[in-house]
């Protein structure tokens, strides 16, 4: 796995028909031409449009069927984490993967709720960040380890130890087997929901990955044994 994939596989129903097709959001017009100079030479994947604002970012994404959204935090008019929100409202086939220059705590934490399905700094390496595209296409959750290791650090201490019902409710899908697209059709929440509880309820219980906070829950009596899941 390489430094920008973090994470488990949600599934591969995302997995896509032809190119990837990827919105590029941030104000800074000569962020988005590297990035698009960049893209235009990796085969499979296609830039659809570009946008400098959160609500803008929030249109095309309407208008121009992205698979995955390039999403800075730090824009004009809302920036990203609202835009973030109302794009997986819209539509939660969509993965929004935030590139950014910040780090902090707080900011992952608030784009992680607001549906955020990756998290990587601008720092990142060319093909870790190509990578981590395709690996949000397919549905999987795209952490840098440094994002990873803060935002655990964040549930930690700001999350209560026992889990919420609704935690449990879905790790015991999870147990099952489901993917996150099915366990959200099963508790008729939506995918990006399912990401979230799955994250906390790791962070609660000191482990990364649905595999392990499963068998920790199951661990802590907090699920039944293996054969008594309903």
């Amino acid at each position: 796995m390489t430094a920008g994939r973090a994470g488990e596989t949600a599934g591969r129903a995302g997995e896509t028909a032809g190119p990837i097709r990827v919105l590029l959001a941030d104000d800074h017009p000569v962020v988005r031409q590297g990035l698009r100079a960049m893209l235009a030479a990796e085969p499979g994947i296609e830039v659809v449009g570009e946008a400098a604002s959160g609500p803008e970012a929030v249109e095309l994404a309407r208008t121009s069927g992205p698979h995955v959204v390039l999403m800075d935090l730090r824009m004009p008019a809302g920036g990203g984490v609202p835009a973030i929100s109302q794009i997986t409202s819209d539509r939660p086939a969509v993965r929004v993967v935030v590139l950014t220059t910040y780090d902090t705590d707080a900011d992952i934490l608030r784009a992680v709720e607001a549906g955020a399905s990756g998290y990587l700094l601008k720092d990142t390496p060319r093909t870790e960040l190509v990578a981590a595209i395709r690996a949000a296409a397919l549905g999987e959750t795209v952490l840098a380890p440094a994002v990873a290791g803060a935002l655990l650090r964040r549930m930690r201490t700001s999350r209560p130890e026992t889990l919420s019902a609704r935690e449990v409710a879905v790790l015991a899908q999870a147990a099952r087997g489901l993917t996150n697209a099915e366990i959200g059709r099963e508790l008729f929440i939506s995918e990006a929901t399912v990401k979230t509880h799955l994250l906390r309820a790791g962070a609660k219980l000191g482990v990364s990955g649905r595999t392990a906070a499963v068998t920790r829950a199951i661990e802590n009596g907090d699920l039944p044994q293996p054969g008594q899941l309903a």
